[in-house]
């Protein structure tokens, strides 16, 4: 039996998605009849399931539980005296910030014969109550229930997918704060001594440990060239980039650009300073998630950081509709890698229409991933003094290239930095011949490589292409500039590829 209150409530929202959920001292369930019990138990609830159990077996005992329920005042409160049985609550999982919480229910089950059932919820603006602190005791039941399953973390920002999950999370230092402490008191002269939480094999390590210098000569070009320009990457950070944001415009930045894009209420935006790269678009508790580095979040480089993250994100969601989204369909038709297309596409939109669209970072990248390969931590920190001036930012480059060791005083990398830069050249090399609108709705499993024999194949009614890609004129522009500024040739990027 419901009773309702006496204020009208019915044009109020309670349980919309949007609204905040219900506390846990906004539930109380007294007792409800076993009729209405087994019709819950007939449609599989095994929470009903555990309360029809509880009153059948109380119906044999001659003896009241002894559980009892403080009295509590308030609405839907119950009077003093009454004795209860507690079965187990659910248990609260844990989510990230800014991520709707589930609701974390109380399941109470009374003696006495007066049935309600009342749930409150503050979006219609009711106080709240407190929780009774309920005593711990023993309960004699052969048939407790089962205890809930132990607490699962939330998935990493940067678990965009199994593997990649398994690679990037495996290898994130657990130590990252206090080594690097111990590095800067050392002057600069010690190796870290990295920990991980849950280290990945020697084998997967030895499948990231391979450096390649094939690239080598153009990423050191497109530094010198810079460093020309600017003197040096902390004038060239400065006058390129702009201040650093705050938090408040960070957000109000990408509000704006989500509306442009259409993508409002679509992803969860997360700023935070736990990463190591500048941002990343993932998958947490099933919900695309964007992840800013507020470090390093500069006033005429957000823009970018958000056109690359928009790229992973719609070529994800293009590529759920077309047949080789799945292992097996790639395995059929025989798809070459995902990278470097993936992260070499999204890299050039990262420096899209900048005024000076030096691809700095990539180059930088590629080249600590190759010096790491062959020195120490401490040597490779040192080697990159020529480049980066800037001793935190030297730090995060090495802690980036040498991640996933343990004794950072051998050689040795992860090399997977070095595909931005493999993916532009590659990408530049191939402009006049790539229809890169049809690249982006192919889907992210899609190399550029592949693109010609996959379009008589590829579904492309709900397809989504960012806002900066309408406009192909504009964008092959842009692409020559990026060429000029680099000082990159069509002769020599045939000669490489």
């Amino acid at each position: 039996q419901l009773h309702w209150p006496e204020v009208d409530f019915s044009k109020k929202s309670i349980f919309s998605s949007a609204d905040r959920v219900v506390s846990p001292s906004q539930v109380c369930l007294q007792k409800i009849s076993s009729s209405v019990l087994r019709g819950f138990r007939d449609a599989g609830s095994s929470s009903y399931n555990v309360l029809l159990r509880a009153e059948e077996e109380k119906k044999k005992r001659k003896k009241r539980s002894a559980c009892r329920r403080p009295q509590t005042s308030g609405r839907g409160g119950s009077s003093s005296g009454r004795r209860n049985r507690l079965s187990p609550a659910q248990k609260k999982n844990r989510v990230p910030d800014g991520a709707e919480k589930p609701v974390q229910t109380h399941w109470v089950s009374s003696d006495l014969p007066t049935p309600t059932l009342m749930v409150t919820g503050s979006k219609l603006g009711l106080s709240l109550r407190t929780v009774p602190q309920l005593r711990k005791t023993c309960i004699h039941d052969g048939h407790r229930p089962a205890p809930p399953p132990p607490h699962r973390a939330p998935m990493p920002r940067e678990a965009e997918n199994g593997r990649r999950f398994c690679i990037l999370s495996a290898i994130k230092p657990s130590n990252v704060d206090k080594e690097k402490e111990k590095f800067f008191k050392s002057g600069f002269s010690y190796d870290p001594q990295f920990e991980y939480s849950s280290p990945p094999s020697a084998a997967v390590l030895a499948r990231h440990n391979n450096a390649s210098d094939r690239f080598l000569t153009q990423a050191v070009n497109i530094m010198e060239a810079a460093l020309q320009r600017y003197g040096s990457y902390e004038k060239f950070e400065q006058q390129t980039g702009g201040n650093l944001l705050s938090k408040a415009r960070i957000w109000s930045s990408v509000k704006r650009y989500m509306e442009k894009e259409g993508c409002v209420g679509e992803i969860v935006v997360m700023v935070t300073e736990d990463l190591l790269s500048r941002a990343s678009m993932t998958v947490v508790n099933g919900r695309p998630t964007m992840s800013i580095n507020s470090s390093s979040a500069r006033e005429h480089w957000l823009e970018g950081m958000l056109r690359h993250e928009i790229t992973h994100y719609f070529r994800s969601i293009n590529n759920l509709q077309q047949v080789w989204s799945s292992g097996g369909g790639r395995k059929r038709l025989s798809l070459k890698p995902v990278n470097p297309t993936e992260e070499g596409l999204a890299s050039i939109h990262s420096v899209l229409f900048r005024k000076d669209p030096t691809l700095w970072r990539a180059a930088l990248l590629y080249y600590t991933v190759y010096q790491a390969s062959r020195m120490s931590f401490s040597q490779l920190f040192h080697k990159l003094g020529h480049f980066v001036q800037d001793p935190i930012t030297r730090w995060d480059y090495c802690v980036r290239a040498k991640r996933g060791q343990s004794d950072t005083a051998r050689p040795g990398c992860f090399s997977k930095d070095q595909v931005y830069l493999e993916g532009i050249l590659k990408i530049l090399r191939y402009r006049d011949k790539i229809d890169f609108p049809l690249l982006m709705a192919l889907g992210k499993q899609v190399s550029f490589e592949d693109v010609d024999r996959l379009k008589a194949l590829a579904h492309m009614e709900n397809v989504r292409i960012p806002h900066f890609m309408q406009d192909q004129a504009r964008y092959a522009e842009q692409l020559t500039k990026i060429m000029e500024v680099n000082r990159l040739t069509d002769e020599e990027l045939k000669s490489l590829i």
